[in-house]
């Protein structure tokens, strides 16, 4: 029966906490499409920077090397069966639908995720949140609504540029290693790769920003008990981000497999 119940209350949390963060979704859509403040937009150029720029060496470096073992481990196999011309392709095809959207959604929120629950619950535990509402400011437009905006116009370019440094590093093993020419490269991928592969990777990137965001400024709202309860929220958050990304990753590519994209 303990087990039972303990199964229960997990399951119960599991519910309101995908219903808070639901909650918390609609409500901001509702200030995205307000009128607002007037510098809205000064804020949200602040959080691109934080969130986009700065987050293009780590991404790029990341996807640059995941190419490169990309392309290793398909040689290694398709060496043996004669098909090294394939490799090209299945590189571009993998960093556009599945790889570059998720690695780049994972640098995003191990980087500024953590970063906007940090910021939001240190002003949470300082009572800057309640000033705000004190003087009838809403939290969800003056911190939230930016961040979103932010990463719903940064996520998608920062996905591309995840996708071409991939497919550069896998560039550079077919012709360091397997001895093709640039012709023979990229004819491969513009035979492989479609438009579909592309939207594909770029709706699976706006699916995971919001993710990110929600998540983080949901953890970093509700933070309790001082700088430990930062700490642990900012925890709270990058795990939860991780999980909610690759679950929605596994559901989309499901969804987008029986689609005629």
């Amino acid at each position: 029966m303990q087990f039972i119940i303990a199964i229960g209350e997990q399951s119960r949390s599991l519910v309101t906490y995908l219903g808070s963060l639901v909650n918390l979704f609609t409500g901001t859509l509702g200030h995205v499409f307000s009128l607002g403040s007037p510098r809205r937009w000064q804020w949200t150029a602040l959080q691109m920077l934080q969130i986009g720029v700065r987050s293009l060496v780590v991404s790029g470096l990341i996807l640059f090397m995941i190419g490169m073992v990309i392309a290793f481990q398909t040689a290694y196999q398709m060496h043996r069966v004669g098909t090294d011309m394939l490799i090209p392709g299945l590189v571009a095809v993998s960093m556009t639908r599945e790889l570059g959207p998720m690695m780049t959604a994972l640098v995003v929120a191990g980087r500024a995720g953590a970063a906007m629950t940090a910021e939001l619950g240190t002003m949470t535990v300082t009572e800057q949140v309640d000033a705000l509402k004190s003087m009838s400011v809403s939290p969800l437009e003056h911190l939230v609504v930016p961040r979103f905006l932010a990463i719903l116009f940064t996520i998608p370019i920062l996905t591309i540029y995840s996708d071409v440094i991939g497919l550069l590093g896998g560039y550079v093993v077919c012709l360091g290693k397997l001895g093709m020419t640039h012709e023979m490269f990229f004819n491969r991928v513009d035979e492989a790769l479609l438009l579909g592969d592309v939207l594909t990777g770029l709706a699976k990137s706006v699916i995971f920003g919001v993710i990110i965001c929600i998540v983080a400024c949901y953890e970093g709202l509700r933070v309790r008990g001082g700088a430990g309860g930062v700490g642990q929220a900012t925890m709270r958050g990058v795990v939860s981000c991780f999980i909610l990304i690759i679950l929605a990753d596994f559901f989309f590519t499901v969804l987008f497999y029986t689609l005629p994209l």
